[in-house]
């Protein structure tokens, strides 16, 4: 009896076993690629100069070219959760119009010219990650635009030439993340496009030189997809 408590005493003094350590954390994934697809805005400005050649009698403040609604891809690379690369490619289609001046003055509202632009853009940006599902950015990069299938519109032009053009970009916006892979977007860019810009008018009679000023903003929203994050490792229990 005396020897049974004894022993009873002794395995309640004993100490209790040692809870299990907790398991090593995981790093914090992310998924590094995306992709977006927007229906985009976008929305022209007007300026710029042209002249005669020689002589630099005044023609036109530059062309003003018609707005557009198109479909735009990019692509991003997260370095970070917060700092990407991304890379936007699109096509837009535009007439040209003089923006006043004497040449217009001949045939107000007359079409000069059309043309496809190929704009090839590059930007670097900051994710804020603190809000959630909704994480804005910004971004500022450089463009390249390449200006193809031109043709210009009788009567006000017989020729013309507009020189691919180096510009900087801008952009604000944000994504709403349903989950961890889809999302909603939407995005405002502006991109500096100020090409110089040759041809003739009057019949080959006169020729003319200088820059317009495009420079379009591009408003669009669309969905966003991300991918390529490493999958969680799988927890092994052990008894």
């Amino acid at each position: 009896m005396f020897g049974a408590l004894t022993g009873a005493a002794s395995a309640a003094d004993l100490a209790p076993p040692p809870a299990p350590a907790p398991a090593p954390a995981l790093p914090d994934a992310f998924q590094p690629f995306q992709v977006r697809l927007r229906a985009v805005g976008v929305i022209t400005t007007s300026g710029g100069i042209l002249q005669t050649v020689p002589g630099g009698a005044f023609i036109s403040d530059g062309f003003k070219a018609s707005d557009a609604v198109i479909p735009e891809l990019d692509v991003s690379y997260f370095f970070t959760k917060n700092w990407a690369v991304e890379a936007i490619c699109c096509v837009s289609y535009h007439k040209v119009y003089l923006d006043g001046g004497q040449l217009s003055a001949f045939s107000p509202g007359q079409q000069a010219a059309s043309t496809w632009l190929f704009p090839p853009t590059a930007l670097v940006q900051y994710h804020w990650t603190d809000y959630g599902a909704f994480q804005p950015y910004v971004g500022v990069g450089v463009n390249y635009t390449v200006y193809f299938s031109q043709h210009a519109a009788e009567p006000l032009l017989n020729t013309v030439a507009i020189q691919n053009s180096w510009g900087v970009a801008g952009q604000i916006g944000f994504d709403y993340m349903i989950d961890e892979h889809w999302g909603f977007n939407f995005d405002v860019k502006k991109i500096l496009m100020n090409p110089h810009v040759y041809g003739t008018a009057l019949n080959g009679a006169a020729s003319i030189s200088g820059q317009a000023n495009l420079s379009p903003w591009l408003i669009g929203g669309g969905i966003t997809y991300r991918f390529g994050g490493a999958a969680p490792a799988a927890v092994v229990a052990k008894y």
